[in-house]
């Protein structure tokens, strides 16, 4: 089975990226880390890529004139690395049609909240856990889905639950979150490398 190529783009500390990096080394992922971008030079994630010899990049807007500049570096990049997914770990930006057209039904994102509840622009982070606490729902959960031109409307990969608690807080919630985001993403991931995925009318369906 070929190793699926990935590129990892990521804003933030990069706890996701290290339980990928961590699935890889215990055999339970057929991948490698070609490359981790970061629009923010500062980001624990570019750290956790270079102690594990993954190339690091810091790749932002800011630094191009032009979104149609910034777009063709970001594509070089993937192209040069022959990735076969592009991998989004907590990145705060919105990608472009441009990448999104290039590298359709081969980017994959992951949600702490079970879409289509408690999506959409400014639907991120913690502001997620709040509002899922405030609409008095018992359960909530992650999303790994593909990513197209809307926030979090792509093709549902994968799901799973999470209980809410009567006495959660938007943090404890997120804590309990994330421990399943670590898990999922990876068995995604997993059933991309072993080519069970396939993408019809933005649906995904799971091969036995």
């Amino acid at each position: 089975m070929k190793k699926l190529n990935l590129v990892v783009l990521a804003s933030g500390g990069g706890t996701n990226l290290q339980a990928i990096i961590d699935h890889i080394e215990a055999g339970k992922l057929n991948a490698q880390i070609k490359a981790v971008i970061s629009n923010n030079s500062k980001a624990g994630v570019l750290e956790r890529a270079r102690n594990h010899d993954i190339p690091a990049i810091h790749l932002s807007h800011k630094q191009f004139a032009t979104l149609e500049e910034f777009d063709l570096k970001l594509l070089s990049i993937l192209k040069e690395n022959q990735i076969d997914m592009l991998v989004l770990a907590g990145y705060m930006k919105m990608l472009s049609p441009v990448i999104i057209r290039e590298y359709k039904n081969r980017i994959i994102n992951i949600h702490p909240a079970l879409l289509p509840s408690f999506g959409g622009p400014g639907m991120y982070g913690i502001h997620v856990h709040e509002a899922v606490i405030k609409s008095g729902v018992k359960v909530t959960g992650v999303t790994v889905h593909m990513v197209d031109e809307v926030y979090d409307h792509g093709a549902i990969v994968m799901q799973k639950t999470v209980p809410v608690m009567d006495d959660d807080t938007p943090e404890s919630l997120a804590e309990r979150v994330l421990k399943v985001e670590h898990q999922a993403y990876s068995e995604a991931l997993q059933l991309f490398a072993e080519g069970r995925v396939e993408i019809i009318d933005n649906r995904a369906f799971i091969k036995k």
